[in-house]
């Protein structure tokens, strides 16, 4: 069975805009990016793993946000995502953003240049990497265990895959809001269309699904 590389609900903005380049402990997506605007319609949906009250919508963008985590059996991840350090480790206490239950439940893949010591919260267990695109994905490849892999990001994190041509499938959600600034996954979608079908899909909620998969 073939394995995909799949990158799934990964938002941007209408130009092309995923994070921010000014990231911290306060504003993981950059200063001037809130991250609530560019996953509402995740956010809003009934399958949304954070709901705390019944209710939200059903549909396509529900669809979306069910289907996140069926068949991955493991994630590839950039350092940024994983925290706002840059550099040597100035200690192992950060653990990521995620407290004590991490969201991935497979085991996560920290692309970086400074590697410590692998650990786990919960059922993830967080690994770090110093190695080129294709080596990762080949050992996430062996620890999803017949699974796909997830290319969870960043922006330059997924810039890196698909340079590498490695990404199987692509799905970005697009919000109808302009960042201006940023670290950018694109400047028209068209960019991908030499290696990839696309089909894009509108959801009344606003955002306009990406789908891509390989020729």
């Amino acid at each position: 069975m073939t394995q995909l590389l799949r990158v799934q609900n990964f938002c941007i903005s209408r130009d092309g805009v995923g994070a921010g380049e000014d990231q911290s402990l306060e504003h993981p997506f950059g200063g001037h990016v809130d991250p609530q605007q560019l996953v509402a319609w995740a956010g809003a949906t009934a399958s949304w793993p954070g709901r705390t009250e019944p209710g939200g919508s059903r549909g396509l963008d529900d669809y979306f946000t069910r289907d996140f985590s069926c068949n991955i059996g493991a994630e590839i991840m950039g350092r940024n995502k994983f925290g706002p350090q840059r550099g040597p480790w100035a200690d192992h206490e950060w653990q990521g953003w995620w407290g004590d239950e991490p969201p991935f439940h497979t085991p996560v893949f920290v692309m970086t240049h400074h590697v410590r010591p692998s650990f786990t919260l919960s059922d993830t267990t967080f690994h770090f990497v110093d190695d080129d695109p294709a080596a990762v994905l080949a050992r996430a490849r062996e620890a999803a265990r017949g699974k796909d892999v997830r290319l969870g990001g960043g922006v330059t994190t997924v810039r890196q895959f698909l340079d590498a041509d490695l990404v199987d499938t692509l799905h970005v959600a697009v919000s109808p809001m302009t960042l201006g600034s940023g670290l950018r996954l694109w400047d028209a979608p068209d960019e991908l269309l030499d290696r990839f079908h696309l089909e894009v899909v509108p959801s009344p909620s606003g955002v306009t699904h990406h789908l891509f998969w390989r020729r």
